[in-house]
């Protein structure tokens, strides 16, 4: 009789046995940075699977899934995979899968391309999982008045009923994001003035969609924030901002400044620099952009805004979760329960120089490893 018994409870405790998961893999040991205001946590524990993270704790309090790989990260370091709010890149397949794999070598797990996009790959390639790339989100064409002699792929608008057309457009070809230009090119152009961004604002959030905006002046800042802009892709670059401007951004505390510093070494630098500190201090929510091309680019720029006076702790979480909010990305950008598994591994700690971000051992995207020594080598060719 007892052995009766004996086997009917292993055949019960056969039943309740956990499921095989074998596309489970739990990184444990790590100091674990989630891009978010949460401190960051020592010795942790995390379970990824299915390209998402499934569980957050501590090492030791995760139990390893059968059939799931354990990867020990001690002494490491992991950090969400860093977003680019402002990017230009290129227009066919062929370039943008090269580029989307060459920023994801370099840890940018997502890129936004900011309106001077043009033909069919861009929006078919809008969010599209390229394998060991980038994710990619394109304003597509932006919005600017008639510049002659520039760049001819922006809608060029001259009324009202232009702007509004544009908007619309670009609406129907399924954007996000808007792009304008306030500025006359150092006196070359009649730059877009409130008559007509006014309208593109207004009509952009009647169909759902956020406006960034090109800036070079103060007074068009103030201006755009009456106006209701929703991010600036530059920071101020004439003069200090003043108590007027401050007043009008924390009476708009959704607005978003991605500073796109000219760098250390640049003459610009010390105002852009200033600028970035106050807004910061008065708690304007900043972002990261590089403009251009580069896919070092980001690493530099998060240099740049810890000389201008940020930390490197929200210097991390203007690239990462700020950045993904701003592009309407909920489910990454930050790592948590639930959000898509994109991180990097890094051999030293960028809280105590922010430098280290370039210290990349491994990038995952979508919950898995990006072939970094596939792309590195093309990188080294030159190819």
């Amino acid at each position: 009789m007892r052995t009766k018994v004996l086997a009917a409870c292993l055949l019960v405790v056969g039943c309740d046995s956990p499921e095989p998961r074998p596309n489970a893999t739990l990184f444990e040991g790590a100091l674990l940075i989630t891009g978010d205001a949460v401190p960051p946590m020592e010795n942790s524990a995390f379970l990824i699977e299915d390209g998402r993270v499934v569980e957050i704790g501590y090492a030791g309090s995760i139990e390893l899934p059968p059939e799931a790989t354990r990867v020990d990260l001690t002494n490491k370091i992991v950090i969400p995979a860093l977003i680019n709010a402002h990017v230009h890149l290129g227009q066919t397949r062929e370039e943008l899968t090269e580029e989307l794999q060459r920023y994801a070598y370099y840890g940018v797990g997502t890129v936004q391309s900011l309106g001077l996009d043009s033909g069919e790959a861009v929006m078919e390639m809008r969010g599209e999982s390229v394998p060991g790339g980038a994710r990619y989100l394109t304003a597509d064409r932006g919005v600017t008045a008639p510049e002659p002699g520039r760049s001819e792929v922006p809608h060029w608008i001259t009324s009202e009923a232009e702007a509004r057309a544009a908007v619309q457009d670009l609406g129907q070809r399924g954007v996000d994001l808007v792009k304008i230009w306030v500025d006359d090119r150092n006196g070359q152009y009649d730059k877009l003035g409130p008559e007509l961004y006014g309208p593109v604002i207004a009509e952009a959030h009647s169909l759902g969609q956020k406006v960034a905006a090109h800036i070079f002046t103060l007074e068009d800042a103030k201006g755009l924030l009456a106006a209701g802009i929703d991010a600036f892709a530059h920071s101020i670059r004439d003069v200090d901002v003043d108590e007027e401007a401050l007043a009008l951004f924390a009476a708009n505390p959704e607005v978003v400044l991605i500073p796109n510093l000219p760098g250390s070494g640049s003459g610009g630098f010390g105002v852009q620099a200033r600028n970035l500190a106050a807004l910061n201090q008065a708690g304007v929510k900043i972002a990261m952009g590089t403009d251009g091309g580069s896919p070092p680019a980001a690493h530099q720029e998060m240099a740049d805004m810890v000389t201008a006076g940020m930390s490197p702790a929200a210097v991390l979480v203007a690239a990462t979760g700020t950045s993904a909010a701003f592009l309407g990305l909920e489910d990454i950008g930050t790592l948590a329960a639930g959000n898509v598994a994109d991180f990097v591994i890094l051999d030293r700690n960028p809280l105590s120089d922010i430098a280290n971000t370039e210290a990349i051992e491994s990038v995952y995207l979508r919950g898995e490893p990006v072939d970094r020594a596939a792309i590195g080598a093309r990188i080294e060719a030159g190819g």
